[in-house]
C-alpha cells in the first residue's frame, strides 16, 4: 500500500485500547419528521469504528426508536436547546455530527448556533440543515478552534456560494475550493467524484455509483466523517488528520456503495445498505 492509500485508511487501533481512544461522537441529527436520519448516522458512525455513540434526541420520535435501531447508542435528553453547550462540554465528545434530518424549525436553528457558537474545540461535521442555517454566508463557519467539515451537495453548495454549480469536473473542484476557502472548513462536494479539499489539498475521489442517489445517503457519510475525524482528537494519532479524515470517509462511503449495488443492484440500493457494506469495504481498503 502506497503513502498516499495509507492516509486513506483510518490508523488501527492498539491492542489495550478501550471505547475512548475508538472517539466519542456526538450525534445531532433527526427530528419528528424524519427520526430516520439520526439512526442512520449512529449506525455509520458504529460501523466506521466510533468507540460511543450519543444521540441528542430533540424529539420523541428519535427518542423512542433509538433503543431499537441503535441499542448501542447512548440517549441524551436536554430540557432545553440552550442547556446543549453545558451538555457538550461536560461529555468529553470527540466529534460532533448535526443537521441531518434536524428540519428548519426555530429549536434546530438555535441547535445549530448554539454548536457553533459554543460548541468545544473539536471536529464538527455539518450536513444538511445545519448548513441550511448558515443561509449564503459560508463565512459564518470561519474561526472555529476545532476543525469543521461541511458535506454539502450540489444544490446546498448553490445556496451557500449564491450560484449553481458546474457539472464538469474542473468546474466542481473550482466551486469546491471557494467554498472552503469562504469557510475556512474542508468541504465535501458531493456527487459523481465527490471532492474533498480544505482549499489547499484536493482530493477526488472514484468510488461510488448512481444507485447511491437515494435518500439518506448522506447521512450515512455524515456518520462515517464523524467517527473517522474523532480519532483527531482522542490523543492517540497525532499524525491523522480531519483532511485526511474526510477523504477515507468519502472513499470508504463510495466503495460501501460500490460493493452493496454489485449485490443488489444499483436500482434496488438503499441506504442501510451502505451501512451494511460499510464493513467490507473498510476491510478492502485496510488490506
Amino acid at each position: 500500500m502506497s503513502t498516499q492509500e495509507r492516509s486513506l485508511v483510518p490508523p488501527e487501533l492498539p491492542e489495550d485500547a478501550h471505547k475512548g481512544d475508538a472517539g466519542r461522537v456526538l450525534v445531532a441529527c433527526g427530528s419528528a419528521n424524519m427520526p430516520g436520519a439520526a439512526l442512520l448516522v449512529a449506525r455509520a458512525a458504529q460501523r466506521a469504528g466510533a468507540g460511543l455513540v450519543t444521540v441528542l434526541a430533540t424529539s420523541e420520535a428519535v427518542a423512542h426508536a433509538l433503543p431499537i435501531a441503535a441499542p448501542e447508542a447512548v440517549l441524551l435528553r436536554v430540557a432545553s436547546v440552550a442547556n446543549v453547550p453545558f451538555e457538550v462540554s461536560q461529555r468529553g465528545f470527540h466529534s460532533i455530527v448535526a443537521g441531518c434530518g434536524l428540519g428548519q424549525g426555530e429549536d434546530a436553528q438555535q441547535l445549530v448556533q448554539a454548536l457553533l457558537g459554543r460548541a468545544p474545540a473539536i471536529p464538527l461535521v455539518l450536513d444538511a440543515d445545519a448548513l441550511n442555517v448558515l443561509g449564503a454566508a459560508p463565512e459564518k463557519l470561519k474561526g472555529r478552534a476545532g476543525a469543521t467539515v461541511i458535506t454539502p451537495h450540489p444544490g446546498e453548495a448553490a445556496r451557500l456560494l449564491g450560484r449553481e454549480i458546474p457539472h464538469d469536473a474542473a468546474g466542481r473542484e473550482a466551486a469546491a475550493r471557494e467554498l472552503a476557502e469562504r469557510s475556512g472548513a474542508i468541504t465535501c462536494l458531493k456527487g459523481r467524484g465527490t471532492v474533498v479539499t480544505d482549499g489547499r489539498l484536493v482530493y477526488v475521489n472514484d468510488t461510488g455509483n448512481a444507485g447511491m442517489a437515494t435518500a439518506g445517503s448522506g447521512d450515512v457519510l455524515a456518520g462515517i466523517v464523524a467517527a473517522y475525524a474523532a480519532l483527531c482528537a482522542t490523543g492517540a494519532f497525532p499524525q491523522w488528520t480531519p483532511f485526511e479524515a474526510a477523504c477515507a470517509a468519502v472513499r470508504a462511503h463510495g466503495l460501501a456503495g460500490d460493493f452493496a449495488a454489485a449485490h443488489l443492484g444499483k436500482r434496488a440500493l438503499i441506504a442501510s445498505d451502505l451501512i451494511q457494506w460499510l464493513a467490507q469495504a473498510q476491510r478492502r481498503l485496510s488490506s
